[in-house]
This record gives C-alpha cells, structure tokens and sequence, in this order.
C-alpha cells in the first residue's frame, strides 16, 4: 500500500491520522513523517509506524537474523 492510499483511507473513514496516531500510542509527528515520506522507516519507531500502517510488512520471527 502507498502512503497516498493510506491517507486516502483516512478519509473515507473520517479519521485523521493524529487521532489514529494517538489510539496506537505513536507520536503524531512521527506518523507524519512516515506517511509524508520524510523518514525512511528502517527501524526503530519509524519502522514500527509503517508496520502498523501497511507500508511494511510485519517481518516474520523466522526471517530474523541474529548476529
């Protein structure tokens, strides 16, 4: 899913993104910067954004290295 269709969603439901931020316990800056792709999204909360958005996929437990 692209950013531009997440938001679309947003707005079909009648929900902003602050207020979907807040009921996920996530920054409402930090959503923003995912969605407006100003944050690669790589990792940390950033990452995490995107997973529980649907830009990301969830890795699955076995596609994990250890190092």
């Amino acid at each position: 899913m692209t950013p531009q269709q997440i938001k679309n969603q947003f707005r079909e439901r009648g929900e902003s993104v602050g207020a979907w931020a807040d009921s996920h316990g996530f920054p409402r800056d930090v959503v923003y910067r995912v969605l407006n792709g100003k944050s690669p999204a790589w990792r940390g909360q950033t990452h995490k954004v995107a997973i529980a958005l649907g830009l990301k996929a969830a890795q699955k437990q076995s596609e994990t290295q250890e190092f």
